[in-house]
């Protein structure tokens, strides 16, 4: 447990209000526990293992983020931006005087409906801080006897396959231990596009687009496989396919 992460906990078992009921020691985890925990409130860490704060922000969906209060060790002129858009902060090191102004502020904005006035202000400091994209080139695919490394470019399209997805390469399906919205994030959206909520494919691998029922779609791969791409990808889909 990390320092800042122990005089935290330390602290907020002092307020009689609060509960705690998690604490994560990287994004990944913290992803998976605000998932299942579905907490009211939450201290981000800026800087973890794995994740940042903001790509911990960015899997969860912001909608669906919990109000959020960042720890991080930024310098005045990015903590200017948490000012600007209204998202509370504790600077490291911090006393328990600074988190109880924060708290004072947090109990203030729970007790207040939640609106799109929150959630475009988180949109926008996300794009002010967040650094460029790094997107990832190769995916490992650990067996039992080796690790291969898939080329992302190659990839056909992934599929949902219960804890697993599975990367359509050519003829071979391999799997990883990787959940949907994580792999979104890493991987280039000019590239590749989420047509279903178990579904992405590679935009250069689309070769003809048929509509269904309902808004929903067939999208023919070059492989000749069918996919079927929901309604509520159909737009999203057709600025990839129209580049952009």
């Amino acid at each position: 447990m990390t320092l800042a992460r122990r005089r935290l906990k330390r602290y907020l078992q002092k307020e009689p209000d609060l509960e705690i009921v998690g604490e994560s020691a990287s994004g990944t985890e913290a992803v998976a526990a605000i998932e299942s925990l579905k907490p009211d409130l939450v201290f981000l860490d800026v800087q973890m293992p794995e994740m940042d704060g903001f790509e911990v922000v960015e899997t969860v969906g912001v909608e669906k983020m919990p109000a959020v209060i960042f720890v991080t060790a930024f310098d005045q002129y990015a903590l200017r931006a948490f000012d600007v858009h209204a998202v509370d902060y504790l600077l490291k090191p911090f006393d328990e005087d600074r988190l109880r102004r924060t708290l004072a502020r947090a109990r203030k904005i729970l007790r207040e409906p939640r609106g799109e006035n929150f959630d475009s202000k988180m949109r926008m400091l996300l794009r002010e801080l967040k650094p460029e994209p790094k997107y990832i080139k190769r995916l490992a695919v650990k067996n039992a006897s080796r690790t291969i490394y898939v080329h992302v470019d190659e990839i056909d399209w992934i599929g949902a396959a219960g804890n697993y997805l599975e990367l359509h390469v050519g003829g071979k399906t391999h799997l990883v231990r990787e959940r949907m919205n994580a792999l979104e994030a890493k991987i280039d959206p000019e590239k590749f596009v989420r047509i279903h909520r178990s579904a992405i494919v590679n935009v250069e691998r689309v070769k003809e687009v048929h509509p269904l029922f309902n808004g929903d779609q067939t999208v023919v791969l070059t492989g000749g496989q069918d996919l079927v791409a929901s309604r509520n990808y159909r737009e999203k889909l057709i600025r990839a396919l129209e580049g952009g």
